[in-house]
């Protein structure tokens, strides 16, 4: 990682950092709200397609009428409580205002790609690269697609990239304020999406940063991580006060590791068309129903119990058909990391030219983290892809997943990567 001030002889002979600027800051919002706007107008502002919106209306709902958060968001599990909570203010308790809540989602969407770009000044110090960073942002179609929707990941992608950026500025200054900041941002982004705990543990990645002393270090990983801790332990606390047990965030992790390591996902992947894929979502339902039907039976029912059990059940069934997991892993390796979206969703005009831009970010990021000078940060990235790509393998992998992880890193890297090879010279980062 590149120091600032703190560190005098690498600051100067390294440029500072630039300002994007009010107008250009401005611009890639306008940019981006626009885009994001018209999807939306496009798409049917009054309605809701997305098949989780519903439990999260329900739990909005609930928050604003009664104050507390539904036992059950779903049949047979919780959800992290961010976004309903989120729906719940941005509507003024009233979440059945679908067009309150995708203007909200187009909000914190277009904010993310400004992150983005105050993310990339910060760390190659061009303002063209941010500048280039932010505009792709803008006009990224998953994007797009996610914020013009009521759904969770905008709202995860601000605050995951928030952190990143806040947890960036606490290395460079360094400042354990400001780290914890950092780990604040990502303990609400894991109570947007639990999946986010999967990347706590890069919270330590101060602590191997030469340019300061070792007590220096520990006070910055030790302040991110217990910034993590003061914005989640209120909510573990509230679990274990209502279902009296430990339960970090929600439960729905041992559902997901169940049924992604399960004979049913892998007929998931024999799938050739969209009535093939609603048929197998009703079997999906009704294996599941039967089975905590039997758990029930057995008298277990609590979300902790029920998580154990079916983690339990998982492992022993995994031991005794290797061959399954082995198949699984493959295939949802590939599901994750392809760079095109499920064809028998998709129309091919849509496809064909999501898997030519895919590829190209692909290639062009590919080059920007190998040229990159800063390779702390370049590493700390490659983790972050490797940390979510395993939670979700390891568990249920959706392509809709992959976008606020992946996504972010290859528009940071990719403008760099092509800027670089048509200056053919290197950059002085």
């Amino acid at each position: 990682m590149t120091a600032d001030s703190s560190n005098p002889t690498e600051s100067a002979r390294l440029p500072s950092i630039p300002r994007l600027g009010a107008k250009a800051s401005v611009a890639v919002l306008a940019v981006a709200l626009t885009v994001r706007l018209a999807a939306v107008a496009v798409t049917d502002p009054t309605r809701a397609h997305f098949g989780d919106a519903p439990p999260y209306q329900m739990a909005a709902r609930m928050i604003a009428d009664t104050g507390r958060y539904p036992f059950r968001t779903d049949p047979h599990y919780f959800r992290a409580p961010g976004y309903p909570a989120f729906l719940a203010l941005v509507t003024a308790g009233r979440p059945e205002r679908v067009v309150a809540a995708k203007v909200a989602n187009v909000i914190v969407g277009s904010l993310a790609a400004v992150v983005l770009a105050a993310i990339s000044a910060r760390l190659f110090r061009r303002r063209d690269l941010a500048l280039a960073t932010g505009i792709a942002a803008a006009l990224n179609p998953a994007f797009v697609l996610v914020s013009s929707e009521v759904q969770s990941e905008p709202l995860f992608m601000l605050m995951l990239l928030a952190a990143g950026w806040l947890l960036l500025v606490a290395v460079d200054r360094p400042s354990s304020n400001v780290g914890v900041a950092g780990g604040i941002g990502l303990g609400l982004s894991a109570l947007v999406r639990p999946s986010a705990i999967a990347v706590v543990p890069l919270l330590a990645a101060p602590l191997a940063d030469r340019r300061y002393p070792p007590r220096i270090r520990l006070h910055l990983a030790g302040s991110a991580a217990l910034g993590f801790v003061l914005s989640v332990a209120p909510w573990t606390l509230r679990n274990a006060l209502v279902y009296r047990e430990f339960i970090p965030i929600s439960d729905v992790g041992g559902f997901n590791f169940f049924l992604g390591n399960s004979e049913q996902m892998l007929r998931f992947f024999q799938v050739q068309s969209r009535r093939g894929y609603d048929l197998w979502a009703v079997e999906t339902d009704r294996m599941i129903d039967n089975r905590m039907k039997e758990l029930n039976a057995r008298g277990i029912s609590s979300p902790a119990a029920v998580t154990r059990e079916l983690v339990r059940e998982t492992m022993d069934n995994g031991a005794r058909h290797p061959g399954l997991i082995a198949r699984l892993l493959a295939h949802k390796s590939w599901d994750w990391f392809r760079p095109y979206p499920n064809p028998y969703y998709w129309p091919r005009a849509v496809v064909v030219p999501v898997a030519i831009l895919y590829a190209a970010l692909y290639v062009l990021a590919a080059r920007g983290l190998l040229v990159a000078p800063r390779r702390g940060v370049a590493l700390f990235c490659l983790l972050v892809l490797l940390a979510s790509m395993a939670a979700h393998v390891l568990t249920v992998v959706s392509w809709r997943y992959r976008i606020p992880y992946w996504d972010p890193v290859l528009l940071l890297y990719a403008p760099a990567g092509a800027m670089l090879r048509l200056s053919g010279r290197p950059s002085h980062i």
